[in-house]
This record gives structure tokens, sequence and C-alpha cells, in this order.
């Protein structure tokens, strides 16, 4: 488990001038870079902010700390949460949280061995047409304590020659219409916004305007979530539909939610580059304000 930066550490400064991206993946989860490396990336990229997001985990952050010191680099602790809703997966960027809070824990650990139970099922199914797909193979591509998931199942089919890369796999192979995919279990997100600020977190709402997700993220479903906590929407984000947009800002500003950029960069699992979308200072001010599980920390 990580600890959270401690009250002395440097907190977020309004004058920041640098690029500031508030979604990023290492190894811990989905990631092909460890924390160390996602650091040095983001400093190569000239970011002055960047976000460790991991899926349901909050153990990359002490070496992203430690890999920053002396960089003058920002790193914002966070996480990714999952949740569902009708069947469909919404994810919950967690800011700020304090990674020691009891339900936040149990919640991420019961979600990590759900995903490995998943992952283990659709590997079995799909080893019947690929035999040379097996669960050590797929071990392989993933580090110790990693939240597993079809990315790692992605990998190792690259590696067999099954597929090109990753985003190959996921729209064939491993699509939830490709005959192998299983539903994975989550709580819905109002749980899930509700758990992040009960650990002094500030909830924002995943890539919202993605294919798919306005189905289940109604306008009525978005006023639910505020009324539970929610902090904010990921406005800039690659898979945002444009025509969802102009709505995602409108209702960012009816409901004065605090509005993101991001990357969603995962390394090489991911045609995502760093600071491709950022996040505006004051956005950033805002969270470091209504946040109290943790703080960010400045190397």
């Amino acid at each position: 488990m990580a600890s959270a930066p401690s009250s002395s550490a440097r907190t977020y400064d309004r004058r920041m001038p640098g690029g500031i991206d508030l979604h990023a993946h290492t190894s811990v989860s989905d990631g092909t870079e460890t924390p160390a490396e996602l650091v040095a990336a983001a400093v190569d990229a000239g970011l002055d902010a960047v976000a460790i997001t991991d899926h349901d985990a909050t153990t990359g952050w002490r070496e992203a700390f430690d890999a920053a010191r002396g960089t003058g680099l920002m790193v914002v602790p966070g996480l990714e949460l999952s949740t569902q809703l009708d069947f469909a997966s919404v994810h919950l960027l967690g800011y700020l949280v304090d990674p020691g809070h009891p339900g936040l824990v149990a919640e991420m650990e019961r979600i990590r061995a759900e995903r490995l139970d998943r992952a283990r099922s659709m590997v079995e199914r799909i080893s019947v047409d690929y035999p040379d797909l097996s669960w050590e193979r797929v071990q392989q591509h993933t580090t110790p304590g990693a939240t597993v998931g079809r990315p790692h199942i992605a990998d190792a089919l690259v590696e067999l020659g099954h597929v090109p890369d990753r985003s190959a796999a996921f729209q064939s192979i491993l699509h939830w219409q490709g005959g192998y995919y299983r539903p994975h279990e989550a709580p819905p997100p109002i749980e899930g916004v509700r758990l992040i600020v009960a650990a002094g977190g500030v909830p924002v709402i995943a890539h919202p305007g993605a294919a798919g997700a306005p189905r289940v993220l109604t306008d009525d479903v978005v006023r639910r979530l505020v009324d539970a906590g929610l902090g904010g929407l990921e406005i800039a984000h690659r898979d945002n539909r444009p025509d969802q947009v102009p709505r995602l800002r409108a209702l960012a500003e009816r409901y004065d939610l605090i509005r993101t950029g991001s990357s969603d960069y995962h390394g090489a699992g991911k045609p995502n580059r760093l600071a491709e979308n950022v996040t505006e200072p004051d956005q950033l001010a805002r969270i470091a304000d209504r946040a109290t599980g943790a703080v960010p920390f400045r190397g």
C-alpha cells in the first residue's frame, strides 16, 4: 500500500506555467512503464505535473515520488476506480485520496481479485482456439501485484503473433462481441463517487463522452452523481466524441464541475501521448483545494 505525501510536502502553486496531464498509467496496472519510467517520460515531455492513475491501485505512488525528487515535476497521486452501470464500464478518476482508507482499500482489493478471475476465465476460453496462449504467458506481461486485465492478455496475443498490437486485440479477440469476453463485476458509479469522497479524494468521470458512454451517463445520472459528490468531468480526451464535448461543457457549467484534460497515457500500450490534452492550472487548484486525503508532491 502506498503512503500519502506528508503534509509538509509542497502543495499546488497556482502560478504553475507548464502542462498538466491528469491521467496516466504505469505497470502497476496496464501501462508498459514503471512509475519511475513514467516520471522520466513526463519530464521529457515538458510537463509540469502528471497524475498517476492506475486502475484500482495506489501502489505506484511511492516509486513515482522518489523518481520525481529533484526534477521539479509535480506528481498528483490518484487512481482510476472501476465502476459499472447497466453492464457498461464507467471509470472514475479519484485524485488525492487517502490510500489507507479502509473502505477504499477493501474495494480495490475486491475489484482486483475479480479482475484476476475474469482474466483467467477469458484466457481459458481463448486458449481453446489459440492453444499457444496460456495463463503463464499472460503473467509474463505483468508485474508483481499489478491489476491484471485484458491489456495483459492482449500483450501475450501480440507476442504470439495473433494480433499486431493491443488496439487490434481489443477490436477482435478481446472485443465484447468476440466470443471470449466475460463481463466483470464492479460497484455502481454512485457508490464509487461516495467511496472516493469518503477517502478524502475528488472524483472525476474519465472520458465521459466516449463511444457508448452517453447511453448510460445521461444528464439525470450525472445530476445524481453530482449530488453524491462528483467533482468533475474529463472533457479533453481523445476518446470523447466531438459531438459530446459541448454537452459535457454545458454539464460542467451547470453544476460548477472541475474540467480536466488528459492523455490517458499507457506507454507503448496505447497510441496516446503524454500532454496531448492538458488541464488548466486553476482546475488542478480546485482539486487540491477540495481534497483532504493527500496532497500533490513536488519533486
